[in-house]
């Protein structure tokens, strides 16, 4: 999953380096991840400016991989997953 994450996001980040939540979403969703095991930051503030980078969480039994999309950089790790059993704190889009 690390390696599709990856790949999806690279792909993203090259022809859009600052994405909107949807754009993550379905570029993830496209390479095969389940809607229901995705979690995707919000790309605006609640005062509406851009965010400086958007993540992804996909959960992965106890382990979440996590994507994130800065600048059209991309970084992936994979993490524990939270007591909540999501990868996120808080809502997520």
């Amino acid at each position: 999953m690390k390696q599709t994450v990856t790949d999806a996001l690279s792909r993203l980040a090259a022809g859009t380096p600052k994405p909107a939540t949807s754009q993550v979403t379905d570029a993830l969703t496209g390479a095969g991840v389940a809607p229901a095991a995705l979690e995707v930051s919000a790309s605006r503030t609640p005062t509406g400016l851009e965010a400086d980078a958007i993540e992804a969480g996909v959960l992965q039994g106890t382990d979440c991989v996590i994507g994130q999309i800065r600048d059209g950089s991309v970084t992936v790790t994979v993490l524990q997953v939270l007591a909540s059993g999501k990868c996120f704190v808080g809502a997520a889009a």
